[in-house]
Order: structure tokens, then sequence, then C-alpha cells
């Protein structure tokens, strides 16, 4: 019988930043930040106190979470840094994505807009080079994170992507399913972490 699993203890949230996002999508953030929390697990995010990033960060603090923001300088006012969970100030949005990714055990991908997408794919792009192999699960509600996942599947149809790229991460549908679902790609094998020791952004 093999060992089990590394536990996924910290837990990286990519969203969005907008107050102007739908009340749902704000709800649904707030709600998987509590869950964090009720679970244990710590919160990785960017280190902001609007969107869906604030809501999430804000509801696990509050029901005493730990949680840890990584933001840049020159993004303290933009996206109003939490002073009430610790948080890490960097020179740059690339020494940012370094250290969320250094610091976290999985990633859940909340509804988000270009900021989002550029790391998930970023992150996409380290996992296909075998950078990595940590878990990563959509939160894609009433499919909104479909036309990216149709897309992805168009660069495979292409042979531009191999094909098992779309084996990458898993999605849920719902709050309550993106931890289990997290746990269970660590299950079928995710925890064969590779982390960047060698190679870092610049």
């Amino acid at each position: 019988m093999g060992a089990s699993p590394p536990s996924i203890e910290s837990v990286c949230v990519f969203c969005g930043s907008s107050d102007a996002a739908a009340p749902a999508l704000l709800t649904d953030a707030a709600q998987f930040g509590g869950v964090l929390a009720a679970e244990g697990r710590r919160l990785i995010y960017g280190g902001g106190g609007v969107g869906l990033m604030g809501a999430c960060a804000r509801a696990a603090h509050e029901a005493g979470g730990e949680v840890l923001g990584i933001i840049p300088e020159f993004l303290t006012s933009r996206e109003r840094a939490l002073d009430v969970v610790e948080t890490i100030v960097v020179r740059s949005m690339h020494e940012r994505k370094q250290i969320m990714f250094e610091r976290s055990d999985g990633f859940v991908v909340l509804p988000g807009g270009i900021g989002t997408l550029e790391e998930i794919i970023e992150l996409l792009s380290w996992r296909r080079l075998d950078l990595h192999r940590k878990p990563v699960v959509f939160y894609s509600p009433d499919g909104f994170w479909e036309p990216l996942f149709q897309l992805l599947a168009h660069t495979v149809a292409a042979n531009l992507t191999p094909p098992d790229f779309m084996d990458s991460w898993a999605v849920a549908s719902t709050v309550p399913e993106i931890l289990p679902r997290l746990d269970g790609r660590l299950a079928e094998g995710d925890e064969e972490v590779a982390a960047l020791t060698t190679t870092r952004v610049t």
C-alpha cells in the first residue's frame, strides 16, 4: 500500500478584484472563505480587500481562519490591502505570483477577469512544463469558465497542446464541492509536487 498523500493545508485562491461583480459571486467567495476557515486551511491570496478577493479573505479571517495576503506595493491603495490579516508587500506582480505559488499546496480559481486569467494561464503553463503537480480546481458556477475550457480544447484540437493537458484541473459547480475536488485531485496523484526551486519568475 502506498503512503497517504500529503494534505492540502494552504490553498491559494485566484479571483476577481472588482466590487462590481454580481452579488451572488461575492457571496460565494465569502462562503468559500468560511469553508477554508472551518476546515483549518490557510488562505493564500492576492492581498486586496476588494471584490471576490476581499470577500473571501475577510470571511476567512472573521471565521478565525489563517490568511496570508501577498500584494505589490503599487496596488496597496488601489486594491485596498487588508490590514487585519498578515500581508507581505512585494515589488512586482512576478514576485507576488512566485510567493503565492511557493506558499500554497493547491489552487482554487474563482470567477475573475483579465488578472485572474493571467495568473491561471501561467500556473497551467508551468504545469504543462512539468514544473509542478499541485492540484488546481476551477469554481465554475453556471458554466462561468466554460469559454476558457473551450479555448484550451481548441488548442488541443489544433495539435498545439497535448490532449492530456485537459486533465490538468478539476471543476466544481458549487462551493461545497471545491475542497473535496481539490483533495480528490491530490489523492489521484497530484501530490507529486516539483516545486520551482531553480526556475524563477523574472
